[in-house]
């Protein structure tokens, strides 16, 4: 019984050894991976195992101070991919194996990674990550990259639009626990034979300080091929910001730049211009690397032109020259289904006007009014045509249309003010000859009666003759 014991006591003392992966356990394919195998000080002698497809290993130390020993594959292929353990012998026999270490190489295309509804949120709210590809595979791994990583698996769906994606609930997010994700995909009969990670996608956490503005030199339609340029700024003195696009991956980061007068921007360049750039984009800016993110900032449409290959008509109902005052309609046409159409003026600050467009006249249309018209109004006008399926995406340029506005004609109004002032004599004369006539009716019997009385009363006094009594 001594001698079992014995042996029992020796391998309990033995250090189980320690196993990894550089530059990691996810490797490119046909890029070289070192595994590390680190045991004790005693060790003689280490050996690697590949779980279904046995790999012996030796190698025996060359320094004293080695406690650990490296198995290289120059280029990692399939056949490398799989779940090892390692081992190291010393005096007192052979250790236990170690946790497994699962080498996976990636060959598929890489999936998407997005989050629902943002990747932008409030403290204590939930998110949805989700990882979707277009190619048939069974499950999707999230992967939470920092110091502890951490890993999640799902079996995939097929969604409505052909993609088989995951969806990975995340939260209650808290200012502490934001990070930065991957996801990978692979087939069930090879677990080990993963995707290309997708692009990374952080989650942050948005807080209540001021929201910054975000504007573009440019103009918010824009054509592909073209230089844009997003400004986000803020006078509360950010000092980054973030750019997030509603629906996409990414969370760009720029360091801000103060100014003199107290302000801060960081600008987000979109070059060249592609159809996917188009979308409705919010900036947010924080005060240093570990605080929280503000408020985001008002939105702001980039619409792409040229994605849509009709070409609508732009006209108005009186002529290109109407003048200040008057009620004035711009009329966008197109042949070609519409689903809304809108009205863009060279230079002008505000977004363009969209309305919901109409069939009339085997034509698709809408109309813009004007009224009353003033000489803010005066420019240059062009109208595009968008689809139901993506509102950001237009069509191409009407012609231009340059509506002038002038001032009320002088002749107009004067002929107006002559016929006004005739009418207002007219009623005045009549008016007159109403009242003569109606004072000469009331003063007739009247005036005489007062002549009589002012006969007698004035007649002077006489005595009465006797014979003028008989």
């Amino acid at each position: 019984m001594t001698p079992i014991l014995t042996t029992l006591l020796c391998f309990e003392n033995l250090l189980k050894p320690i196993l990894w992966a550089e530059p990691g356990p996810v490797i490119i394919w046909k890029k070289p991976v070192t595994i590390w195998c680190q045991g004790t000080l005693e060790a003689q002698e280490y050996r690697l195992d590949k779980e279904g497809n046995s790999m012996l290993r030796h190698m025996l130390k060359t320094l004293e101070s080695e406690n650990k020993a490296k198995f290289s594959i120059p280029s990692m292929m399939w056949e490398h991919a799989g779940r090892y353990h390692c081992y190291y012998q010393s005096p007192a026999g052979w250790s236990e194996p170690s946790d497994p270490l699962e080498l996976v190489v990636t060959a598929y295309s890489r999936p998407s990674l997005s989050a629902l509804p943002s990747p932008v949120v409030t403290s204590g709210v939930n998110v949805t990550l989700r990882c979707a590809s277009r190619l048939g595979l069974g499950r999707f791994t999230l992967i939470e990259e920092g110091d502890h990583r951490l890993s999640w698996t799902l079996d995939s769906h097929q969604h409505n639009h052909g993609k088989f994606q995951a969806l990975f609930p995340v939260g209650p997010l808290t200012f502490s626990n934001r990070g930065t994700f991957r996801c990978y995909g692979y087939e069930n009969n090879t677990p080990y034979v993963w995707s290309e990670p997708s692009d990374p996608l952080q989650l942050l956490v948005s807080g209540v300080s001021r929201k910054p503005s975000l504007l573009t030199l440019q103009g918010p339609v824009v054509a592909p091929g073209e230089n844009l340029t997003l400004q986000c700024g803020s006078d509360v003195g950010y000092i980054r910001y973030a750019l997030y696009k509603e629906g996409g991956d990414g969370l760009p980061q720029r360091p801000g730049q103060q100014s003199q007068a107290g302000l801060s921007q960081a600008s987000f360049t979109l070059n060249p211009v592609r159809g996917s750039h188009g979308g409705q984009y919010r900036c947010y800016g924080a005060h240093n690397v570990s605080s929280k993110w503000s408020a985001p900032s008002d939105p702001l449409d980039i619409l792409i032109t040229g994605q849509i290959p009709d070409r609508p008509s732009l006209s108005v109902q009186l002529g290109p020259t109407v003048a200040s005052g008057e009620k004035v309609t711009l009329l966008c046409q197109s042949w070609g289904p519409m689903f809304t159409f809108l009205l863009a003026k060279e230079g002008a600050a505000h977004p363009p006007l969209r309305l919901r467009s109409t069939y009339r006249a085997q034509q698709y249309q809408a109309e813009f009014p004007m009224s009353p018209v003033t000489s803010a109004h005066a420019g240059t006008y062009r109208c595009y045509g968008s689809r139901s399926s993506d509102p950001y995406l237009l069509s191409h340029s009407s012609e231009p249309l340059e509506l002038v506005v002038s001032a009320p004609h002088l002749q107009d109004y004067t002929v107006e003010n002559l016929i006004r002032m005739g009418i207002a004599g007219l009623v005045l004369v009549f008016l007159g000859i109403l009242l003569f006539e109606a004072q000469q009716s009331q003063r007739s019997p009247t005036r005489c009666s007062q002549e009589v009385n002012s006969r007698e009363d004035n007649a002077p006094f006489r005595v009465v003759e006797p014979w003028e009594q008989i």
